[in-house]
């Protein structure tokens, strides 16, 4: 099992969080099966393209809910990683109450 479980959607709040916001949060080590998703699909050329994260954050964005870990954003960099045997991901992480 790659992630911990493969959600549908965002089951916390909605938090407001900014790109600006999300960038100031200092990467961190995080478990790839320790791991929500809250995508169900992804795009098999966005997964494989070089490039993918050249408009965006390079830290997948993860969401700390309730004591679990969901992916918001970057399951194609995760899934890249876990392609590659790596078992952690480094990613921003924002802190819901």
């Amino acid at each position: 099992m790659i992630f911990k479980r493969v959600g549908d959607g965002r089951p916390y709040p909605d938090h407001g969080t900014t790109l600006s916001m999300w960038a100031e949060l200092a990467p961190r080590p995080v478990r790839l099966d320790e791991l929500v998703t809250v995508k169900r699909t992804l795009d098999l050329e966005t997964l494989l393209a070089t490039d993918s994260t050249f408009f965006g954050d390079l830290f997948p964005h993860v969401v700390e809910w309730k004591g679990e870990y969901y992916l918001e954003d970057g399951l194609h960099r995760a899934l890249r990683a876990a392609l590659q045997q790596r078992p952690v991901i480094h990613a921003r992480v924002l802190l819901l109450d």
